[in-house]
C-alpha cells in the first residue's frame, strides 16, 4: 500500500481508510516517532519548518479517528 509518504503533504482519511487495523496502528507509531523527532530538532534549533509539526499533529489524529471508527465498526 502506497501511502503518500511526502513530508509536507497531510495524509487523506480516504487513504487512511484502505489500511488495516495493524497497518493504522503501525502508522500511527511512526508518526509520533516523527513528532518527538521534530520536537527535539525544533528544541535544538535545527527544525526549519516548523508548520511540519502541526501537520503531524493532524496526521496523527486522521489515523486515530479512522483506527477508532474501524475498531467500533468490528464490535
Amino acid at each position: 500500500m502506497a501511502l503518500n509518504m511526502a513530508a509536507n503533504a497531510a495524509l487523506k482519511a480516504s487513504e487512511l481508510r484502505t489500511l488495516s487495523v495493524t497497518e493504522l496502528e503501525r502508522k500511527g507509531a511512526e508518526l509520533r516517532d516523527q513528532l518527538f523527532s521534530a520536537r527535539i530538532r525544533r528544541a535544538t534549533e535545527q527544525l526549519e519548518d516548523t508548520a511540519s509539526l502541526g501537520r503531524l499533529r493532524k496526521d496523527i489524529a486522521r489515523v486515530e479517528t479512522v483506527l477508532t471508527q474501524k475498531r467500533e465498526a468490528g464490535k
